[in-house]
């Protein structure tokens, strides 16, 4: 465990594998969605409706992880998620119709559900207040790196020896994955035996700041300003993040014109970038608060600024005329979305009571993932609509990515001298 320096580096560390390989899961079936979708005749319209189901399941518990991190640990949630996503991502080998691959994916979405408020939740108990951004960054920055290399890996393995035998491979990294997350974790650092004192000294001397102010309801945390700004940000990140994961490689068949190969390997060139940008994004905001003083004035600047930069290379990248532009700008669209990736959890890291944490961070992630419902059907009927064109569903994602950006500018405030948050008149 101690093979990072310190046994909370080496958390994030697991973390970070788990991350690459809820991605790797994750994005196997928009890789290989054009074979896919030829057996099982599916119209795109259809494969929208494929992408978009398995927000139902994961949005859902999104929220039902991040409460249930709460009340049995976030080690113990991430265990049984694993598990399950790692199951039924299996499973999409078997399936036989389009109603059959709905309840796969729903599922499957489930299943991959918790793990952001999880992985937040094991960040407040494992990491003093000043390195949590960066240790936040980290623990996600595996997941640009998991759909980097989806392409690469399943589109190697679906041209050797078939598309479902992708799904039971990687499902099967995933299933050993969680058996070393369950021997090696523990929920906080006092109950792991190969922590030093000193670590844990450490740890718990900068916890203080994340805690203290009188006991406020789950339901009045989730109702106020600041809270649903955050999460609207988040939509506005997803739904560029969604729009991409599901859409983009199938664009670049169809509306571009490259072969399943070549596709494969260009479309890595954006998770790339994005994994340069998340897990730099918390050592930025991190090394802004160090200079100011103010915690979430540090995130809400990365986040604003970042979005804004997002939402206007996406919304470019459809309206250009060759394959190496529109790559290019998804690429610093992406790259920018993911500098922002750790601002949101950080935010409520920063301002909510740690037995809190798993709840609010849950519930900012469902309001986000609803983007995943939204964004892979409604492209799909712009792009059948239109007859195949995608420029429409590019500026469809920019514009609500500033939405986002502007409503955190709003909406979301810290105070003169203050490194708490204050919402019009309510300070949180």
């Amino acid at each position: 465990m101690k093979l990072f320096g310190t046994v909370r580096w080496a958390v994030v560390g697991l973390l970070f594998l788990g991350g690459m390989i809820n991605y790797l899961d994750r994005a196997a079936l928009s890789v290989a969605a054009p074979l896919l979708s030829k057996e099982l005749s599916l119209s795109p319209a259809e494969l929208g409706i494929v992408f978009s189901v398995f927000f139902f399941g994961y949005a859902a518990f999104c929220f039902v992880g991040g409460y249930a991190s709460d009340r049995i640990g976030g080690r113990n949630v991430f265990a049984i998620a694993s598990v399950v996503w790692s199951v039924f991502c299996g499973l999409t080998a078997m399936v036989f119709s389009f109603g059959s691959l709905l309840v796969v994916r729903l599922i499957f979405g489930m299943g991959e559900g918790p793990y952001g408020s999880a992985a937040n939740k094991l960040v407040s108990n494992w990491f003093p207040r000043r390195q949590q951004a960066t240790a936040v960054g980290w623990a996600n920055a595996g997941t640009p790196l998991g759909g980097a290399l989806a392409g690469p890996i399943v589109g190697f393995i679906a041209l050797t020896w078939g598309w479902r035998a992708s799904f039971v491979i990687i499902a099967a990294i995933g299933l050993c994955w969680s058996a070393v997350w369950m021997l090696m974790v523990t929920e906080r650092p006092e109950q792991n035996r190969h922590i030093s004192a000193a670590e844990a000294a450490e740890i718990a001397a900068d916890q203080d700041a994340t805690t203290g102010g009188p006991a406020v309801s789950l339901g009045s945390l989730l109702a106020r300003p600041a809270v649903l700004a955050t999460a609207f940000a988040f939509f506005g990140y997803a739904y560029i993040l969604y729009f991409f994961l599901s859409w983009f490689p199938t664009y670049l068949t169809t509306a571009r014109h490259l072969s399943l190969q070549s596709m494969s390997f260009v479309s890595t060139i954006p998770w790339l970038l994005g994994f340069i940008g998340l897990a730099a994004g918390g050592s930025v905001s991190d090394a802004i608060f160090r200079i100011t003083g103010n915690a979430v004035r540090a995130r809400k600047l990365v986040l604003v600024v970042g979005l804004l930069i997002a939402a206007l290379c996406v919304a470019l990248a459809g309206s250009v005329e060759t394959v190496q532009a529109a790559v290019g700008l998804m690429a610093v669209s992406v790259f920018f979305m993911y500098l922002t990736g750790n601002t949101y959890w950080a935010i409520i890291l920063d301002t909510v009571e740690r037995d809190r944490v798993g709840g609010v961070g849950g519930f900012v992630h469902l309001i986000a993932n609803l983007a995943g419902i939204v964004a892979p059907s409604v492209t799909g009927f712009m792009v059948q609509a239109t007859g195949g064109s995608y420029a429409g569903a590019f500026g469809l994602a920019g514009g609500i990515a500033v939405l986002g950006a502007l409503s955190v500018a709003v909406f979301v405030r810290a105070p003169s001298g203050s490194a708490g948050l204050a919402v019009v008149g309510t300070r949180l």
